[in-house]
């Protein structure tokens, strides 16, 4: 594991500048755990990501589950597992895409899929800190999604 780093966002932009400030050293292949209590900003800081990658529309898949959007080099997927069980969470077929190349895979609420077995993980947590601020700290397990976190 990686050197953590920590970010202390301030608002919504912030939190979507660091989306798109991530977003600059994405690659295919990485699978993203968004760890954190509703309403705490992971699907602003996704929206950021999918800003800076030129996706329009990001919006949470709480309700489609997956939300597929083409960049330039990858396809990004967006899932939200709040609504799901562990059971229901494994058939889903997440895992088809994990370490593909094609593929950049962003999941909230990843607790409910467990064993989430990848080459390059990072995970983000977002805290509240009060109605505003959120600590966001990058974890990354793999050289290349510690290289990531590190470009930060």
């Amino acid at each position: 594991m990686s050197q953590d780093k920590i970010f202390i966002s301030h608002s919504e932009n912030e939190t979507l500048e660091l989306g798109r400030k991530f977003a600059k050293n994405l690659f295919g292949g990485l699978v993203i755990l968004l760890d954190g209590d509703l309403g705490t900003g992971k699907t602003v800081f996704v929206r950021g990501v999918g800003q800076e990658l030129n996706i329009s529309g990001v919006r949470s898949p709480s309700f489609t589950l997956i939300n597929e959007y083409q960049a330039k080099n990858f396809v990004v997927i967006h899932a939200d597992l709040y609504r799901l069980d562990e059971n229901n969470a494994n058939s889903i077929g997440l895992e088809e895409f994990y370490g593909l190349d094609d593929f950049v895979v962003f999941i909230e609420w990843p607790e409910r899929l467990p064993g989430i077995f990848a080459d390059n993980i990072i995970k983000i947590n977002f805290l509240a800190l009060n109605e505003s601020e959120r600590k966001i700290k990058f974890s990354g397990l793999g050289l290349k999604a510690e290289g990531v976190i590190s470009r930060l």
